[in-house]
């Protein structure tokens, strides 16, 4: 039966142990026989052989065996303590020297929570501008802001205007004729430039080509301060890259012609048609409401006589609208 035996930690007593204990306290003693199911009691000293009868077990009174255990116990712990400070000498050396070693990648990125911080460290390097500020702003910023936001944004910048720095704005095409952004450069002097095209990235700000800022969440509570010379590369070559292809809209507004009756927002959906797309993803990526993209697929549709969404895709591209020599 002794083998049978769990094992167990003084303070999970098993069910036999405490039987056989209290009643070696209520008779006084046991016979060894009684401690086959609870060989427990002897390892945790609970019980000892008598001086008068080595063949009878006497308990050793609850106070003696608790004082015991709980000697025990502190002994344990404080050997894990000085466990512990032997740990944390040891670890604290190698985590300087590993601070050493990361210090210059950890201060390359920068996770902002909440959208006053965000604004507000954003403001904190633009105040500090002097060179060049590259931006990209999708539809969904200019949705409903408070007139203050607007108004913060282009002290901002006119600031920077001032001291010689220059501005470059993507937008979507959506916002070229929205009143908010045409007031917006109507008041800004200096050195500012605006283009659009029918889609852009998520939201990208780039300071003096030193630091730049992207969204972290799809509410745009979190954003990341990037500082990383080959991110912040790598973001400049994509603007240059979507400017190139843009409409210009600011100081001097190009509009794009209509071909063959074919309006360039027509032109839009209909390279995102023969790509498959459905009318809730064109909707999203050229910044407009489901219904505006279906009265726009429709008109399509009839200057090109297509009767269906299957033969409207073929007759995008035999017509050669999409063709870039127009």
């Amino acid at each position: 039966m002794t083998g049978s035996h769990a094992e167990h930690g003084p303070e999970e007593l098993c069910p036999a142990g405490i039987r056989v204990y209290q009643q070696a306290l209520e008779q006084g003693h046991v016979t060894p026989t009684a401690t086959g199911s609870a060989a427990c009691l002897l390892d945790f000293g609970l019980l000892q052989p008598s001086l008068d009868d080595p063949a009878r077990l006497e308990p050793v009174p609850p106070t003696v065996a608790l004082h015991r255990l709980l000697r025990t116990s502190q002994e344990r712990i404080a050997e894990e303590r000085r466990r512990e400070a032997r740990l944390a000498e040891t670890f604290t050396a190698l985590m300087r020297t590993s601070s050493h070693s990361t210090a210059g990648e950890s201060a390359t990125l920068r996770l902002l929570s909440g959208k006053e911080r965000i604004d507000r460290t954003i403001g904190e390097f633009m105040a500090v501008a002097t060179d060049q500020v590259l931006t990209i702003q999708p539809h969904s910023t200019h949705i409903g802001p408070h007139p203050r936001v607007h108004e913060a944004a282009l002290e901002r910048d006119q600031a920077l205007l001032d001291r010689g720095g220059r501005i470059r704005t993507l937008y979507q095409h959506t916002l070229r004729h929205a009143l908010t952004v045409l007031a917006r450069y109507e008041r800004l002097r200096g050195d500012v430039e605006a283009r659009t095209l029918d889609e852009v990235t998520e939201r990208l700000i780039v300071v003096d080509r030193t630091v730049a800022f992207i969204p972290a969440s799809a509410d745009r509570s979190l954003a990341l301060e990037v500082r990383h010379p080959a991110l912040i590369a790598y973001f400049v070559n994509t603007f240059d890259r979507l400017w190139h292809l843009a409409t210009p809209m600011h100081p001097q507004a190009v509009h794009q012609p209509t071909l063959n009756g074919i309006t360039p927002r027509q032109r839009a959906i209909a390279a995102l048609l023969i790509e498959g797309h459905t009318d809730a993803d064109i909707a999203d990526r050229l910044g407009m409401n489901v219904r505006t993209a279906r009265v726009h697929i429709a008109k399509l549709a009839a200057t090109l006589g297509s009767e269906s969404r299957a033969q409207l895709g073929y007759l995008i591209g035999r017509s050669g609208i999409l063709d870039r020599e127009g």
